[in-house]
């Protein structure tokens, strides 16, 4: 199988990263204009107790939740407390050490729809890393992309192309890391709402003598804490080989009184480089994996001691397991290491509502196949890319599988196939089941994890999936799926890094593709028909929590397509998240207990 690089990518590309002037502290405020007071309500909590702390804690005993000073009377002190806060978020995100993922596709005109579409892309996931002050990542590397062969790619690169870098996406996440009001003009635009949290909007332009590397553009600040919910705009202003993209970037209130970056959209559409070459692009950067040391530890807490008493074994053996059971117990440990490894890396979602939803796809295939084998689980991978593979009995998809497919019967094609795998006894290699194949840095994951499989048991596996679809609920409705396939085919060349795999299996293996018979019986396909989606843009089906990296499907009214444009397969789109405050879980309290039985009036012997 041809395996993609996920950070070194030859592409007609520019360099997206900035450098932020180091300067003194806040001088003399200038004068601004007065606005009227903002209703009354909460402020922002002290920084002193908010600084005491080295992280956000997921309790809700927050300093948010604490009585705070009066709301700004001015537009002054709207300000003010909008650099204080933007201030103590740089010091949160010096803690955290979030994944960030960015999908970047490059556009070419498309005389037949008239349209721009995808020419090129480029893919970038690494960890984003502030602890030293300035944004720096660790990417994550697929086998073939080590730094020797990333140093030659890139000197090649240099001389005939410009280079996207992925630190530039992640450096969207960041208004100014020296926020400071000396060095830039504030105006008063209007008040808002985006989703449920209403905002002060303002735009910010630095001052004449600011200095490179500064923000300009537009802010939404929430109006009870004063924290930057939103910035759209660029960065100031361009060298002979560095240039700033323009972006949107999103933050979420994920605990209370912590706004944090998670999702930034970038385009470019006119921008011209030194060597006369015309910048075409658009790109989506996510963030996730803002909790995953507090997972690790929070375990731990969870543990009840017994008390000092006998303790029973509650398992419902009593003796040593036959040579069959064990054999299936060691294939079992292999796969709960892998997946114990990928959660805990970032890349692999906790188990939660989507599983149930893809489960239910499965058993329908399982009952009237009448397929009896235990513990089939169905899990979801974090990442962009369309993939899929099994770890032993456990079933993976990606999140950008489950956002371009374009219906059920198209998901029971991809998740068929990876039940066959199980039903047919691909096995996982047990070499895994030693816990100290496991210990690699998380950059490495790429490169020590490989689950794809052979040539032979892929077709091995189609030819199972077609016999079992073929005696499914989903028997009459698989000319969407071969659709799908269909699209999948035509798009490939361009969109190479989003096609292959980095840790399973592609739908694309060499000139084969997956299911292959399936298009046979498809209609023939035609980006131009209004009624005929083959596939959806990305993004559009699941929602991720960036704290606990839960997954959810996003509940959206279905919009009717007025031009073959608006179809937009395997697409980029612009970020609009509604935003929500954080609403922390009431704690649980204790029953109260039984009130004590009344004593009898003898005992049970009668004295």
């Amino acid at each position: 199988m041809t395996r993609s690089p996920v950070a070194t990518v030859l592409v007609l590309c520019l360099c997206a990263s900035f450098a932020l002037a180091q300067t003194p502290p806040p001088g003399q405020q200038p004068d601004q204009p007065q606005d009227r007071r903002p209703e009354s309500t909460p402020d922002q909590p002290q920084p002193s107790k908010q600084d005491a702390r080295p992280e956000p804690q997921p309790s809700a005993r927050d300093a948010a939740s604490q009585p705070g000073p009066a709301p700004a009377a001015s537009f002054d002190q709207v300000i003010d407390r909008t650099i204080e806060r933007e201030h103590f978020f740089i010091a949160q995100m010096k803690q955290l050490h979030p994944l960030v993922e960015t999908y970047l596709q490059n556009l070419k005109p498309d005389k037949e729809l008239d349209v721009n579409v995808p020419a090129s892309d480029v893919y970038f996931l690494g960890r984003l890393d502030m602890s030293s002050g300035a944004p720096g990542d660790l990417n994550f590397n697929s086998p073939g992309s080590g730094k020797f062969h990333r140093r030659i790619m890139e000197k090649i690169a240099g001389k005939l192309f410009n280079m996207y870098l992925p630190l530039g996406f992640a450096q969207m996440a960041i208004l100014d890391q020296n926020f400071q009001r000396k060095f830039y003009d504030f105006t008063f635009v209007r008040r808002e709402f985006l989703g449920e949290v209403r905002c002060i909007v303002m735009d910010v332009a630095p001052k004449k003598d600011a200095g490179p590397g500064h923000f300009i553009g537009r802010v939404w600040i929430e109006d009870q804490d004063y924290n930057i919910v939103r910035f759209n705009g660029t960065y100031t202003t361009h060298s002979r080989n560095n240039y700033y993209f323009h972006f949107d970037s999103w933050r979420q209130n994920m605990r209370p009184g912590v706004w944090l970056p998670s999702l930034i959209y970038s385009e470019e559409s006119d921008l011209k480089t030194s060597l006369g070459q015309k910048l075409d692009y658009k790109s989506q950067t996510r963030l996730w994996g803002y909790n995953l040391n507090y997972t690790r530890n929070s375990e731990f807490t969870e543990i009840t001691i017994d008390a000092p008493q006998e303790v029973q074994d509650q398992s419902q053996k009593s003796q040593d397991a036959s040579p069959v059971e064990a054999q299936r117990a060691w294939e079992h440990q292999a796969e709960i290491n892998v997946l114990d490894r990928l959660q805990r890396v970032g890349l692999l979602a906790p188990e939660g509502e989507i599983d149930k939803v893809l489960q239910t796809v499965v058993n329908n295939m399982m009952v009237t196949n009448n397929i009896d084998i235990p513990e089939v689980h169905c899990r979801v991978l974090m990442t962009t890319p369309l993939e899929s593979f099994t770890l032993g009995h456990t079933i993976v998809i990606s999140r950008g599988m489950l956002d371009v497919l374009p219906d059920e019967s198209s998901l029971a094609m991809i998740l068929t196939h990876e039940l066959a795998h199980i039903v047919l006894r691909h096995h996982l290699n047990t070499k895994l089941a030693f816990n100290d194949r496991m210990f690699f840095p998380d950059e490495r994951t790429f490169e020590r994890m490989d689950f794809a499989r052979d040539k032979s048991e892929e077709e091995a596996a189609d030819k199972k999936a077609l016999e079992m679809l073929n005696n499914s609920p989903y028997k009459d409705k698989l000319g969407t799926a071969g659709l799908f396939l269909k699209a999948v085919q035509a798009r490939a060349p361009q969109l190479k890094n989003l096609i292959r795999a980095h840790l399973g299996d592609s739908l694309l293996n060499g000139d084969a593709t997956r299911m292959s018979s399936l298009m046979t019986s498809s209609p023939q396909f035609d980006p131009r028909k209004l009624d005929q989606i083959a596939a959806l843009p990305l993004g559009g089906r699941v929602k991720v929590d960036p704290w606990t990296d839960q997954l959810e499907l996003v509940k959206t009214k279905p919009v009717a397509i007025l031009a073959a444009t608006e179809k937009m397969p395997f697409e980029v789109t612009p970020f609009f998240p509604f935003l929500t405050r954080f609403a922390a879980a009431p704690e649980k309290t204790a029953p109260a207990p039984d009130p004590p039985a009344e004593k009898a009036a003898s005992s049970p012997s009668g004295r």
